[in-house]
């Protein structure tokens, strides 16, 4: 079947799913293999639980005479063939967001800035992979003004084979750090990769010269551009021949927007102003819900997207004031009994080293740290981990656990507790519930410390 046939029943058939648990009255099963499961053993059960048609790639499970079956030669490779040939027919905006962090808390903030003059399309939760972003720009509809879509990495070439799909019309890279190391190979590994988005920005959309606006003020729709942390010397040193719209925390009038932290005790608060190109405007004090000085960066750059698309300035204060997180990252919990940061999705060292120091800033008494491990660093795993307790090791904590194997040939204070997992840490929490706290929870999500704040 060509892809214009398979797009016709999609058209009929919007609704695409890849689990056979969920299916959809009249929806399209794409059968996806894993490491552990084969989609195509379920497809009959799909189209037992609804599905109008299942997208197959072996011809076993493909009945001779049963057109509700479509086979394929690659159901994963078909879905992402079907997303671009989707995405081309509408010709929506969209708006590529790749970094090692903040990308989805940006992207977050961004949708919210843009909603208020938009209809947004963009992902939910973090299908940022080779599955989910296919499946986020298959949700696109016509009635969709422009689109946000994140973009994940942990090995090299995973960027490109995102963007081939996705072909943002605008990209930002929030930054790079050292994650994902051990797929990667080095922190080298992961700027290249990274700066894939930038690769397909360079080669398809004619860029040159810093355009900071000027195509609005004269009236123009936006130019293609790449919105950067105009501090940031790793995205500055790939960002070559690239149409530039830079923010950052300086006071200089050659930014698109500026900003500073006001203050962080816990919740974010910080004033930004806009450069026009003829004169910097008023300033606009933001207050936020969110945690760590860290995410000025983030908020600022959904402050340059949003005015850069013509949201009035009042509307992106409503929107990132009214943000508040709900997927374990940068959250201020006040429990019956301690302060909680939540952080728990995920952790690397840069991420870690910051939310440490931020944690480190703020005036409070009776501080305590639960740090689980950082997952996928290879060979410099033990050395990063090290990094992290000498950090701890120069702040004034009360109680300091640590979570996790890698942790336990590190070289740590007689002071510093250690666990083998979380299920070691809520037995040690049943026994002796920490009262009067300030808890920071941060860890990789496989350590799973998202469950100890209720327990808290």
């Amino acid at each position: 079947m060509e892809i214009t046939e398979l797009y016709k029943i999609f058209s009929e058939h919007p609704v695409v799913t890849t689990d056979s648990r969920d299916c959809p009255e009249g929806s399209l099963f794409f059968a996806l293999k894993g490491a552990s499961f084969d989609g195509n053993k379920f497809a009959a059960m799909a189209l037992d639980k609804g599905c109008a048609y299942a997208v197959v790639d072996e011809a076993e499970y493909a009945p001779e005479g049963d057109a509700r079956y479509i086979l394929c030669d690659d159901c994963l490779a078909t879905l992402k063939q079907l997303a671009l040939y989707h995405r081309r027919t509408l010709a929506t905006p969209i708006i590529g967001i790749t970094g090692t962090n903040g990308k989805t808390t940006t992207k977050e903030l961004t949708a919210a800035v843009l909603q208020q003059k938009y209809n947004v399309l963009y992902t939910q939760g973090n299908f940022n992979n080779d599955i989910g972003v296919p499946k986020t720009l298959l949700r696109l509809r016509p009635e969709h003004e422009i689109a946000v879509v994140e973009m994940g990495a942990s090995h090299p070439g995973d960027i490109k084979a995102l963007v081939d799909v996705v072909e943002p019309d605008y990209a930002i890279i929030t930054n790079v750090g050292r994650a994902h190391l051990q797929g990667f190979g080095s922190f080298e590994g992961v700027i290249h990769t990274k700066g894939e988005l930038y690769d397909f920005m360079r080669a398809n959309h004619g860029l040159g010269n810093t355009d900071n606006g000027k195509t609005l003020r004269e009236g123009k729709a936006p130019l293609s551009c790449v919105f950067i942390d105009s501090e940031n010397p790793y995205l500055n040193g790939i960002a070559q021949g690239l149409n530039l719209v830079r923010y950052g925390c300086k006071d200089d009038d050659q930014l698109w927007v500026s900003g500073h932290v006001d203050s962080c005790s816990p919740m974010l608060n910080f004033t930004w102003r806009h450069n026009d190109g003829t004169s910097v405007g008023a300033p606009h004090a933001t207050q936020t819900h969110l945690i760590g000085e860290y995410n000025i960066t983030n908020m600022l750059a959904a402050v340059s997207i949003g005015l850069y698309f013509g949201v009035p300035a009042d509307s992106i204060v409503k929107a990132l004031s009214a943000y508040v997180p709900s997927n374990n990252r940068s959250q201020f919990e006040q429990t019956a009994d301690n302060r909680l940061i939540v952080d728990a999705y995920n952790a690397n060292p840069t991420s870690m080293a910051a939310a440490l120091r931020n944690f480190a800033d703020i005036e409070a008494t009776g501080k305590m740290v639960i740090i689980g491990d950082m997952k996928e660093l290879g060979e410099v795993s033990h050395d990063e981990h090290q990094r992290i307790v000498d950090q701890l090791r120069q702040m004034t904590l009360d109680q300091v656990w640590l979570v996790g194997s890698e942790f336990e040939g590190c070289d740590t204070p007689a002071n510093f507790r250690l666990f083998d997992n979380v299920d070691k840490v809520k037995e040690a929490i049943a026994a002796a519930k920490p009262h009067g706290k300030y808890i920071l929870i941060k860890g990789s999500n496989g350590t799973r410390l998202f469950q100890l704040p209720e327990l808290l």
